[in-house]
């Protein structure tokens, strides 16, 4: 593990010590319901507030975001290998979602930084903090700016109606800059955050506010692609893949024992693929592996099958011009000896 400093204690608190693990790293890797128990008493030692976050309108599983961080090698490596946003494809979170790397570390310093020291690092004694825990750029950096800040009348105020506000950039993350603006007497901390992929498109008008309120979902103008089943029933099943039948048949399970708790089947599925060891994995991938073969035997043979169809249309097509032409080769000879006999 990389140096770390010591603090006078957890939210400013002297004095703290962390507790001793009730469990081992590879039992709290393995089963969420362990996890979920020690992270909770955990937090109950420390007398710090735990509250499971929500982004995207969905809770923030905790259990999946410490095993993927610790098996990069913990909070720390994470950061200085700039790891945050290959930790977040993990969890496939929804377009609307912003700045997902710097919620989920900032999460994640919060609520499972010093429990990853207790049950991943095994430290004990005073607690521990990380040397930076958001880089703070010098004021020689490049990208150092000054904001001006010109809000409405504040009350507060009432003799200079126009304050002005000038404020710093303290630090930088991933998307965006940790700002500090000074307004009179006071002193505001903020965030601004920016798109890190930035793609031109089309003009289009200027806004005056920087904050734009979400009227809605997003319409998407893709269409959806049309099944080939529907317009021939003949057509292949398309294959799964080995998830998917893992999927179904936990799926039937859980349905006949949690009748009443479908919306959380995915979640419990998920989680319990990601428990499986790499045989276990592997039976199913077979299954989908077998799948696929068939879905591509199926698909030559619907094909073949095809293009025989169409070769019988077309041979079947010229028997018919073969008898019309001959039928007609015959109607004009019976024209022309009927004309001969009338002119002799």
């Amino acid at each position: 593990m990389s140096p770390v400093a010591r603090s006078k204690g957890w939210n400013g608190v002297q004095d703290m010590h962390y507790p001793a693990p009730l469990a081992s790293h590879d039992d709290v890797v393995k089963d969420p319901i362990v996890f979920w128990d020690t992270l909770r008493r955990f937090h109950f030692q420390m007398n710090t507030k735990f509250m499971i976050p929500v982004i995207g309108g969905k809770e923030l599983d905790l259990h999946i975001l410490y095993v993927e961080v610790t098996r990069r090698g913990g909070f720390e490596k994470v950061v200085a290998e700039k790891k945050w946003r290959e930790v977040g494809t993990i969890f496939m979170f929804s377009p609307t979602t912003t700045s997902a790397s710097f919620v989920l570390r900032k999460h994640y310093f919060s609520l499972l930084y010093h429990y990853e020291q207790v049950y991943f690092f095994n430290m004990q004694g005073p607690l521990c903090s990380p040397k930076d825990t958001f880089p703070v750029c010098s004021r020689s950096c490049n990208e150092l700016a000054i904001v001006q800040y010109s809000p409405k009348p504040i009350n507060d105020h009432p003799s200079n109606p126009h304050l002005e506000g000038i404020g710093t950039i303290d630090g930088k993350f991933d998307c965006g800059y940790l700002v500090t603006v000074k307004l009179g007497s006071e002193v505001l901390a903020g965030v601004l955050y920016h798109p890190e992929d930035e793609r031109p498109s089309s003009p289009t008008p200027q806004l005056s506010n920087a904050i734009v309120p979400y009227t809605g979902k997003a319409r998407h103008s893709r269409r959806r692609r049309k099944s080939k089943r529907r317009g021939d029933p003949n057509y292949p099943k398309p294959n799964r893949s080995g998830y998917n039948f893992f999927f179904a048949e936990k799926h039937y399970k859980l349905k006949s024992l949690f009748p009443n708790r479908e919306r959380e089947f995915t979640k419990m599925i998920g989680e319990s693929w990601s428990n499986l060891s790499p045989e276990e994995r592997m039976v199913y991938q077979n299954i989908g592996l077998k799948d696929k073969e068939r879905y591509r035997r199926e698909v030559k043979e619907y094909k073949e099958s095809m293009k025989l169809r169409q070769t019988m249309e077309v041979n079947r097509g010229d028997s018919l011009l073969d008898g019309t032409a001959k039928w007609c080769l015959f109607l004009e000879v019976e024209n022309a000896e009927l004309r001969f006999r009338r002119t002799s």
